[in-house]
C-alpha cells in the first residue's frame, strides 16, 4: 500500500512538473553549417536567431516558445534529404526553415509533400522552387534568374561588353545561367565564353585560361562560397583585372574575409535593402536587436535570415494556439500583404509562393558591401 502511495505521489509530481513546463514549437533546419557555404549559412542563422530570441523573450507565440532543431548537412545533397527525414519523422518538427542550396532544397521536397510540412524561406533563389508551384515551399527572397539578369544588364550598361560566364554544373548553376542569358538577350549581346565548373572540384587551371583567352572584361561567376573565392583568387593570380560579379548566395561578411585582398571591387547582387540603410524600418529593427547582443553591424546574409524568420513567426501567429503542420501551411497560403518593414511586402496564395521581387547590386570596398 505504501509503495502504491509513493508511486501515485511521484506520478502526480511529474504531472505537475509537465504542466508547468513551457510548451515548445519545434522548427527544423538542415543547412551547410560546415563546409564550403558555412560562412553565409551561419550568418543567416544569426539573423534568424535575433527574431526568435526576441519573440521567446516576450513569452513566445501564444504562450509557446520556438525551439530550433538544426542539423548540419555540410552542403551535401544526400545529407540534406536524410536530415529532413529525421527532422520530420523522428523529431516531429512542425515546419522546416531556411534550407541552403538548390539541389539540396529540391531533395527535401518529397518529405514536405509526404507529411504536409512547410519549408519557409529556403536560402536559394532557384526558379524551380517558384515555377511550377511547389505546394509546401514558401519563398522569401528574389530569384537567382532576376539577379543574374540584372548583373548582366548592369555590366552592359557601363560599357563592359566582353563578358564571360562561369557556372557551376548543378541545378543552381543552370537556373542562374538562364537568367544571365535573358540579360544578354535583352541587351542584344552574347557572352564571349561560357564555362562550366564542377561543384565539388572546379578546374581553375582550365577555367582561368579560358577567361583570359577570351579577353573578358568582366566575369559573371555563378557558384557558391569557397569555390568562387578560390576562382577569383586564381583569376587575380593569373593577372586578370576583369570585373567579377557573383550572386547573393555569396553576400556574407565571411565571403569577404575569405577573399581577403582579392575582394576589392567584386560586385555581389543583393536581394534585400542595404544593411546600413538605417532609414529602412526592417534594417533599423534588425540592427537594434543585434546591437543589444553586442553585434556592431549587420551583413546581407544576416538580414536575409532576419527577414525569413519574421515570416516564420508571422505564420506561427496566424496558425493560432497549438499549431499543426496543416495549420501552418494554411496560414501561409492566406498570408497577404505582410510588411517586413518599409514596404517590403510578402504575400502568398495557393497559386503563388513567390517572395519579394527585390534585386540590387553592391560592390566590395574596404572590406564591406557598398551600394
Amino acid at each position: 500500500m505504501k509503495k502504491m502511495t509513493r508511486t501515485l505521489c511521484a506520478a502526480a509530481l511529474l504531472a505537475l512538473s509537465a504542466a508547468g513546463a513551457p510548451a515548445q514549437i519545434l522548427i527544423g533546419q538542415t543547412a551547410g553549417m560546415t563546409g564550403s557555404v558555412a560562412a553565409g549559412v551561419n550568418e543567416t542563422i544569426g539573423g534568424a536567431q535575433l527574431v526568435i530570441d526576441a519573440v521567446n523573450a516576450q513569452g513566445g507565440i501564444h504562450g509557446e516558445k520556438i525551439e530550433m532543431i538544426r542539423m548540419d548537412d555540410a552542403f551535401d545533397v544526400k545529407r540534406a534529404s536524410e536530415n529532413a527525414r529525421v527532422l520530420i519523422e523522428d523529431k516531429k518538427v512542425l515546419a522546416l526553415f531556411m534550407s541552403r542550396g538548390t539541389p539540396h532544397s529540391q531533395a527535401i521536397i518529397p518529405w514536405l509533400d509526404k507529411y504536409d510540412v512547410a519549408l519557409i524561406g529556403p536560402s536559394t533563389g532557384a526558379m524551380v522552387l517558384h515555377k511550377p508551384l511547389q505546394k509546401h515551399v514558401f519563398n522569401v527572397r528574389a530569384t537567382y534568374q532576376r539577379e543574374a539578369e540584372k548583373a548582366v544588364q548592369h555590366l552592359l550598361t557601363i560599357g563592359l561588353t566582353r563578358i564571360a560566364v562561369v557556372h557551376v554544373t548543378d541545378s543552381f548553376g543552370a537556373d542562374a545561367l538562364e537568367g544571365a542569358m535573358t540579360g544578354f538577350t535583352k541587351g542584344k549581346a552574347k557572352p564571349v565564353v561560357t564555362i562550366p565548373a564542377d561543384r565539388e572540384k572546379p578546374d581553375y587551371k582550365s577555367i582561368v585560361p579560358a577567361i583570359k583567352d577570351a579577353d573578358a572584361q568582366a566575369v559573371v561567376w555563378i557558384g557558391s562560397g569557397v569555390a568562387v573565392v578560390d576562382g577569383i583568387k586564381a583569376l587575380r593570380a593569373a593577372g586578370s583585372a576583369a570585373q567579377v560579379v557573383t550572386l547573393s548566395n555569396n553576400a556574407s561578411s565571411g565571403f569577404i574575409k575569405q577573399l581577403g585582398d582579392a575582394s576589392r571591387g567584386v560586385i555581389v547582387t543583393q536581394v534585400f535593402p542595404n544593411e546600413r540603410s538605417l532609414g529602412q524600418p526592417m534594417v533599423k529593427e534588425a540592427l537594434a536587436l543585434a546591437q543589444a547582443k553586442g553585434q556592431a553591424e549587420l551583413s546581407p546574409a544576416t538580414l536575409e535570415g532576419f527577414a525569413s524568420a519574421k515570416v516564420l513567426v508571422e505564420a506561427l501567429r496566424r496558425a493560432g494556439p497549438k499549431p499543426t503542420r496543416a495549420k501552418i501551411v494554411a496560414a501561409l497560403d492566406s498570408l497577404r500583404g505582410y510588411d517586413l518593414g518599409g514596404g517590403l511586402e510578402v504575400s502568398y496564395s495557393p497559386q503563388d509562393h513567390s517572395g519579394i521581387d527585390f534585386a540590387d547590386l553592391s560592390i566590395i570596398s574596404d572590406g564591406k558591401f557598398k551600394r
